[in-house]
């Protein structure tokens, strides 16, 4: 990446990987697709619990605010342990941390399924996204310091998220499909694919990625992911309960542990997150871009789960049938990203992207709200429009993020820039979750206080990324 916000958009040369840059061989294709399962299985895993929520509420006897909660116990562990995963692959070595991660992902989900209360449920999804925050950096420094900076690691990043995009469109089908006989056979699917892809990764990725020296920043670990639970405590539980002694308790806490990290990490000698990274401006909006697209997606697939099932009283299976378009459309057009990545740079993209997002929250805003409303036309255009800015964003905003990097900082950008995916997504779905509260009865005008969020942070992500071409059309006005 480059180091100025007036350096150029596009992705410099890659130093070829073999004598032919762009031909592969079968050991590169089989690491790409080991790296891909392990993006499969998260977005696997987030799609059969969106489709599940309301079975596994009903059966618990949980309601909206508990609910989120096993959403947001995933996403806090995996994104207030990210950088630490992250950090730990470049130490450690990926290899080694991949696939210790994925065995205690296996079991946690296995675990999850047998638990009989709501409090148990969502330890043991804490416990998966802690395993999450090891596996997902390590895959994707994995490809980053496999493919070299430019045309072959901009397609390898489309491939992986075809891997995503397959693994959310699955799950969303196969949950609608087992939801309906028993919402626990969902968490005994992740253990099916974990063992399918720690037997391959034993063998396929290299025992020899190099290791940086230095040492894990354990206490920068432990208030960065102090201070996130705290946060998103307080804005779950504020709307509910107002200014409480204890909802103010846990407003300074966040304060304090989130201020004493930064004071930490600007100090230490190996700090967890080198602070000097954020001076580099195409990082800062690509994180911020991460924060808009997951932060305002996951939050709308919650709210169109809970309206479809909850109100419209659709089926698990047809709600499900319904949203995957959305993973389709990313699946179908992700081959070509890289493509587009080359030609047109990231910051382009990540525009494009942008606009397809709120254009879908919007359309679903306005035609989606009626009980009589017909799916082809006031339903499935905004699918299409989600799915279109996931194929448009995703991969350029991994490229952004990473572009540049020194291969022993991979592992921290690739970390980073999760960490902004999942901070997003569990801050934005907090906030969400407290102003539908109580809507199911409500009709539509009841989750429009939701939905209106959601547009709004995509609408400030999208702000936020057009500020890059604003900045380098005023510099190249400005006289020398």
């Amino acid at each position: 990446m480059t180091g100025t916000a007036l350096a150029p958009v596009n992705p410099t040369p890659a130093t070829p990987l073999e004598p032919t840059a762009r031909r592969w061989g079968p050991t590169l294709w089989a690491i790409l697709f080991v790296a891909g399962l392990a993006m499969f299985l998260d977005a696997l895993d987030v799609s059969m619990v969106g489709v599940a929520l309301p079975s596994i509420g009903h059966d618990l006897g949980l309601d909206t605010s508990a609910l989120q909660w096993i959403v947001n116990g995933y996403i806090l562990g995996y994104g207030g342990l990210l950088l630490l995963g992250g950090r730990a692959a470049d130490l450690l070595g990926r290899r080694q941390v991949f696939l210790a991660a994925l065995v205690v992902f296996g079991i946690a989900s296995l675990i999850g399924g047998l638990v009989d209360t709501g409090g148990l449920l969502i330890a043991t999804r804490i416990v998966k996204g802690v395993a999450a925050a090891f596996t997902a950096p390590a895959a994707l420094s994995i490809i980053t310091t496999t493919f070299k900076e430019g045309p072959d690691r901009n397609r390898a990043l489309s491939i992986f998220t075809i891997f995503g995009a397959t693994g959310y469109a699955s799950g969303l089908i196969v949950s609608g499909l087992l939801t309906g006989i028993d919402w626990r056979l969902t968490f005994y699917v992740p253990v099916a694919v974990v063992a399918a892809v720690t037997v391959t990764a034993y063998f396929v990725v290299p025992r020899n990625i190099e290791k940086e020296e230095g040492r894990i920043d354990f206490l920068g670990a432990a208030l960065l992911t102090g201070g996130m639970l705290s946060a998103v405590y307080t804005i779950v539980t504020a709307p509910e309960t107002g200014f409480t002694a204890t909802v103010i308790a846990t407003t300074i806490l966040a304060i304090g542990l989130l201020g004493t990290f930064f004071v930490v990490e600007n100090r230490t000698r190996h700090p967890l997150v080198r602070l000097s990274i954020f001076k580099v401006k195409s990082i800062v909006r690509a994180n911020l871009a991460a924060l808009a697209i997951f932060g305002s997606y996951l939050s709308f697939q919650t709210i169109v789960s809970l309206y479809l099932q909850n109100t419209l009283e659709w089926e698990p299976l047809r709600m499900a049938l319904a949203m995957a378009p959305t993973g389709i459309i990313v699946a179908v057009l992700s081959p070509i990203a890289g493509k587009l990545i080359d030609r047109f740079g990231t910051t382009s993209l990540i525009l494009a992207a942008l606009t397809s997002f709120v254009a879908g929250y919007l359309w679903f805003l306005t035609r989606g709200g009626s009980p009589d409303a017909v799916y082809a036309v006031d339903y499935l255009p905004a699918f299409l429009l989600l799915g279109l800015g996931f194929a448009l964003g995703f991969s350029a905003v991994m490229v952004q993020a990473t572009e540049g990097i020194a291969d022993h900082e991979q592992g921290l950008a690739s970390g980073l820039v999760q960490t902004s995916f999942q901070i997003g997504g569990a801050v934005v779905l907090a906030i969400a979750t407290g102003l539908i509260s109580g809507a199911a009865t409500d009709g539509i005008d009841g989750y429009r206080p939701g939905l209106y969020l959601v547009t709004a942070v995509a609408v400030i992500g999208l702000v936020a990324s057009a500020s890059a071409v604003l900045t380098r059309r005023q510099a190249v006005a400005e006289p020398a």
